[in-house]
């Protein structure tokens, strides 16, 4: 990822702003954990996408005015003695290498600078990252400092740009799946890992700990999102995060994990016997989820909407089950699988998206296909879950090269046995 990256997108953001606007983006702070220890600190990502800077405490100001659009950026200033503390500060100099930004400041003159720009040039809107995951997420800097300029400038329009920002990051670069790629991989080193080692009567979290090593040798701090290790009956549950449970002889383990490699993150499901063996039940209902993704990835091309890969789902997963007996109608499939068929990935493991479910997918774009079956009353969980790159003419799928069919686990767990 080269300055030159950043520029361009920052370039591509100021074409879909509105004339006499300001764009401000906060890098963010760790949050507050206890006492004096706070959460491990990550950058806002459309910050980072926009910059390549993944410090705390920095913000990013774009301002149209006509066809000249000017870049500014705010950050902390070096302290030598609290550096001692905390380490070095980056500098004006790194800030602009990285960046590509050459007009760097202090934050200290931040509040001045804007209130020089508000009061001497024609600025009608005023863009901030408001976007929200639900309604009882905490409020952000953002939102905090939207109410702040609303109080001192009521002329203003606040404005959205976190739509703008999602609809560029939608389509990925080659640099961008680049990143995915090697997250992919290193993922797929710890699941292995992870099988090598896998043994009837280990604890979740001991799994955990065999799937986390390979990520740490590869640089890796943090995972792009909780692991999920669920044994036996915690694997009907979607999102168990646990990992806390003693897995028994005979259970299935559901693994939903993904490594991240420069902020990128990857997003694997994979379903194994802790004891190495499939028992011929678990084998049909492995085989009928294994069938469905297999059809689903080869459906992925560019026009198929989220809809049209869902219905399929459906129905692939009900036919399966109907042979099985264990529904009659295809209605029925809602009892066994609930959930949606996959999700843009990204610089978020639930990447950012403007699409509804009748949009068309495009070259580009990189999602995840994750059906899955949930047989609670057989204490059966399996979900298996690739990443898929959009092409021009169909689909790629990135993570084709980690276990996956049943003779392939079953070989590779007996060989690492020996």
């Amino acid at each position: 990822m080269t300055s030159e990256m950043y520029s361009e997108r920052r370039k591509a953001l100021s074409k879909a702003l509105d004339n006499h606007s300001t764009v401000l983006l906060f890098s963010g702070t760790a949050p507050h954990k206890s006492e004096d220890v706070d959460y491990t600190y990550t950058p806002n990502r459309n910050f980072y996408y926009l910059t390549g800077i993944t410090r705390p405490n920095m913000i990013l100001m774009l301002t149209k005015q006509g066809e000249s659009v000017t870049e500014t950026l705010f950050i902390e200033e070096a302290n030598p003695v609290l550096e001692k503390w905390i380490g070095r500060r980056m500098t004006v100099a790194e800030a602009k290498a990285v960046s590509g930004i050459n007009s760097v400041y202090f934050l200290d003159s931040f509040e001045a600078q804007l209130g020089r720009h508000l009061a001497r040039k024609r600025c009608d809107a005023v863009y901030l990252d408001l976007g929200r995951a639900s309604w009882q997420q905490p409020l952000s800097k953002a939102h905090e400092f939207a109410a702040e300029l609303t109080r001192k400038h009521p002329y203003l329009q606040i404005r959205n740009v976190h739509r703008e920002l999602a609809n560029l990051r939608l389509i990925k670069s080659e640099e961008e799946i680049n990143n995915i790629r090697k997250a992919i991989d290193i993922t797929r080193q710890g699941i292995e890992n992870l099988l090598a080692n896998a043994k009837p009567g280990m604890m979740e979290y001991e799994l955990e700990a065999y799937y986390d090593f390979p990520l740490k040798l590869n640089g890796v701090k943090e995972p792009g999102f909780t692991s999920i290790i669920a044994s036996g009956q915690n694997g009907v549950i979607l999102h168990y995060e646990e990992n806390d449970q003693q897995t028994k002889d005979g259970d299935l383990v559901l693994l939903d994990l993904g490594a991240q490699y420069k902020y990128y993150s990857a997003d694997i499901s994979r379903t194994f016997p802790v004891n190495g063996k499939f028992t011929e039940r678990q084998k049909q209902i492995y085989n009928i989820v294994l069938n469905a993704e297999e059809e689903l990835i080869a459906a992925v091309k560019p026009g198929v909407t989220w809809k049209q890969l869902n219905d399929l789902a459906k129905r692939l997963l009900a036919d399966g089950l109907k042979s099985l007996g264990l529904i009659q109608d295809d209605a029925e499939i809602s009892r066994y699988y609930y959930h949606s068929v996959g999700h843009q990935l990204g610089l978020n493991v639930h990447d950012v998206t403007t699409l509804d479910e009748n949009d068309p997918l495009q070259p580009g774009m990189v999602i995840t296909i994750e059906p899955g079956l949930y047989i609670e009353e057989e204490s059966i969980g399996i979900r298996i879950e690739d990443d898929v790159l959009v092409t021009e003419n169909g689909q790629e799928n990135l993570s084709k090269h980690i276990l996956k069919t049943v003779e392939d686990i079953e070989a590779f767990m007996a060989k690492a046995s020996k």
